[in-house]
């Protein structure tokens, strides 16, 4: 908690109001070539116990956390980016192991989540989890409860961007319950994701009310999040918080 009481702080000092972490997957692969150390452990337990308490501390200095990867990507032997993964676990294991720290998540308050691009033929057979609305609205929203931002993680990743054309990978994604669609590093393909969703919308394909949801969540977090503090860079890397990280 303390750690990501720092974090918090720190992130909030330089203006940052949302922070992609933390990584709630279950390291349960050796050869997973993308998690790894990135996960805090092989025991669902011990992830969801983490992780809720970096989310806590983090979100209690006005950062809003976001778990990732929903619904697990611990169990993968495909690196996302370069291609897309497949989780043939049955729905019982993913219960137990990959959804326990998700859920752990939700009864912390965190305020946002981001997607896997991650196939799960016990959740939905043809679709990786970012474009599934069996993952994201039948168990992230109603089973779990959750009702604050779904972020997808970048639509340029190979797992997406070989496999799906973007205009159905946008409207896929927006009609599965995700509110915002991350494409990092590309202005024009931002644009025409934006175009093909307003097009969508005025055609019929995306309903007027996944908007209105999705805005309302956005403006949620906005409201609780983001402010317009002036910066305090004196506690970015202090003596406390240097302390703090060298006893860990």
């Amino acid at each position: 908690e303390a750690v990501g009481r720092v974090q918090g702080r720190e992130l909030r000092a330089i203006g940052i109001d949302v922070n992609f972490a933390p990584v709630l997957d279950v390291d349960t692969n050796p050869a997973n070539p993308v998690i790894g150390d990135r996960s805090f452990s092989p025991d669902p337990g011990v992830v969801a116990r983490l992780g809720c308490a970096l989310i806590r501390g983090m979100q209690a200095q006005g950062v809003a956390a976001c778990g990732k990867h929903f619904p697990g990507h611990g169990d993968t032997d495909l690196d996302s980016h370069l291609d897309l993964p497949v989780l043939n676990h049955d729905a019982a294991r993913l219960e137990r192991v990959e959804l326990a720290p998700f859920r752990a998540a939700v009864a912390e308050g965190v305020a946002s989540f981001m997607t896997a691009h991650v196939l799960f033929p016990a959740i939905e057979p043809a679709l990786p989890a970012t474009l599934s609305r069996c993952a994201l609205d039948g168990i992230l929203r109603r089973r779990l409860g959750f009702d604050g931002v779904v972020f997808t993680d970048d639509m340029n990743m190979k797992a997406i961007a070989d496999h799906f054309g973007l205009e159905d990978a946008v409207i896929r994604s927006t009609l599965a319950g995700a509110d915002v669609q991350l494409i990092c590093g590309d202005p024009s393909a931002q644009q025409a994701a934006m175009d093909l969703l307003v097009a969508a919308v005025n055609r019929g394909a995306v309903p007027h009310q996944r908007i209105a949801e999705a805005n309302r969540r956005i403006d949620a977090l906005c409201e609780r999040f983001v402010r317009s503090d002036p910066p305090d860079l004196s506690v970015v890397g202090c003596d406390e918080h240097q302390r703090i990280a060298s006893s860990i």
